[in-house]
């Protein structure tokens, strides 16, 4: 049989096709636009995501006749899809890298206090989260308010849109600010302090759990089996960690995508004491703690295409030499910042150019300064107590030889590169097998399936530069904070 794996991202869509032995049978992608209505806005049309998702289901299904057994998903965290009684998309969906929440997030870390946020839903208020959005709605578009019925996150708009079941998952609920994470209920008090009702929240499920079949009319029109599953699936951090057998207790995975993460799984739940680092639900029925950046490959696509007028990517890294060495840093925070600083006023900044600066020292501080302030939440992870020696890695970012080479010396980590890159889709097809009986447990599949086919070691003269860098760096953020909540 076959699973498809649907990656609901922010710039495309990516559906991965897997048979029963966990082997990578085809994927297929869709793009569909993104919208920057305002400065430090972002969104998408949820109707967009979906016409994507049937005409790549069409394109991927094509001679699997009546194989294909479940779908699932790992989806873009934290936007905000509303519908109305009549199931009609009330607003375009608000993404998790908007940052237009600033006031509401405040009034939840600050009013209603990080205190009280943390022991109702273990995190605190950050403007890409869920509740926040629901509260700048109110205040902002009093009238789409009022009718809102349904409250939904992307990955489970598609999954409404093909079953018709109105569910979401823990591990994608965890973003919300609205999810009691360690008893995995949702919290009452935070519905009430959002002014909205329980009914108009998903139904919640563990990411391996199918939410019913496929709609009849959607499978003729689309020339799929009517008793294909549809299993809820996973935010596509969650989604992705499954992909690279980040599971179980104190693995870690490393996310170079669009944003930036650092994932550590734990089957304990447990919460950071300055709630820098989220404390969320995993896929595989546990928990984990993560670090996110808002922009990390999404820097270097802008520093090569923007500025450059380049998508030679390859070619810009070929002649970096000077490793450990530069004398430029760049603060990745083009779109403000969330772990660990949750900064929606922090923006990317240059610093340390002379006269003899040259091209590939800038292209090298954009690569360098994502794995920086991805080191931050690293430090954040460190402190608690978490001995991290080795992570897996995916994303874009992944791709690049260089890239893994930072992060190898600046995190001083092995770095060990599956042998399939496929991201949140991938760990979405596992899921989907899961969630159809193919595998007894989510753990016992992904480390049956998942191989390793590089590891990169640190270099011990690197470390040691790269760890006198990352000291300068870290000095560079609290110098310039009040210069950009200024030049807003």
């Amino acid at each position: 049989m076959y699973y498809i794996g649907v990656d609901l991202g922010t710039s495309a869509l990516k559906l991965i096709m897997m048979n029963s032995k966990g082997e990578l049978v085809k994927s297929v992608s869709k793009e569909y636009p993104l919208y920057f209505p305002h400065s430090g806005w972002s969104e998408q049309n949820p109707t967009d995501w979906f016409l994507a998702v049937k005409e790549g289901l069409k394109e991927i299904c094509e001679g699997a006749d009546d194989k294909i057994a479940g779908i699932s998903f790992g989806g873009q965290m934290h936007g905000l899809v509303i519908l109305d009684k009549d199931d009609k998309v009330l607003r375009p969906a608000i993404l998790w890298n908007d940052g237009r929440s600033t006031e509401e997030t405040d009034y939840l870390n600050n009013v209603i206090g990080k205190e009280k946020l943390s022991e109702l839903t273990a995190n605190i208020a950050f403007a890409g989260f869920s509740a926040p959005k629901i509260l700048w709605v109110k205040n902002n578009e009093p009238e789409i308010f009022e009718k809102i019925s349904k409250i939904m996150l992307p990955k489970d708009y598609i999954s409404y849109m093909l079953s018709g079941s109105f569910a979401t998952d823990y591990s994608d609920a965890s973003g919300m600010l609205l999810l009691d994470v360690k008893n995995k209920k949702w919290s009452q008090e935070m519905i009430k302090i959002c002014g909205i009702s329980e009914d108009m929240l998903p139904k919640l499920y563990e990411s391996y759990e199918p939410v019913g079949t496929i709609k009849p009319e959607l499978a003729n029109e689309l020339g799929l089996n009517k008793d294909i599953k549809i299993i809820i699936g996973a935010g596509d951090n969650a989604a992705a960690a499954i992909g690279t057998a980040t599971v179980g207790e104190g693995a870690c995975n490393i996310s170079l995508g669009t944003s930036g993460t650092i994932f550590i799984s734990s089957k304990k739940f447990g919460v950071d004491s300055f709630n820098a680092l989220h404390s969320f639900a995993h896929a595989d029925g546990n928990y984990h703690l993560m670090g996110c950046m808002l922009s990390a490959a999404s820097c270097n696509k802008w520093w090569m295409e923007e500025i450059l007028k380049t998508r030679d990517f390859i070619k810009e890294q070929e002649n970096i030499v000077n490793l450990g060495e530069n004398k430029v840093f760049f603060l990745p925070y083009l779109m403000g910042e969330r772990s660990p600083h949750n900064d929606p006023d922090a923006r990317g900044t240059f610093i340390g150019m002379s006269m003899d600066t040259k091209r590939e020292d800038m292209t090298l501080a954009v690569l360098e300064g994502v794995i920086f302030a991805l080191r931050d939440s690293l430090e954040v992870a460190r402190s608690l107590g978490i001995k991290i020696e080795k992570t897996m890695i995916c994303g874009g970012g992944a791709k690049s030889p260089l890239w893994k080479r930072l992060v190898a010396n600046i995190m001083n980590v092995e770095v060990d590169v599956p042998i399939s890159e496929e991201g949140p889709g991938f760990g979405a097809a596992i899921l989907a097998a899961v969630g159809c009986g193919e595998y007894a447990s989510v753990e016992t599949a992904a480390k049956s399936i998942i191989k390793i086919k590089e590891k990169i070691k640190p270099e011990a003269d690197l470390v040691v530069k790269y760890e006198a860098r990352y000291q300068k760096f870290k000095r560079i953020y609290p110098a310039l904070k009040g210069v950009f909540k200024e030049i807003g």
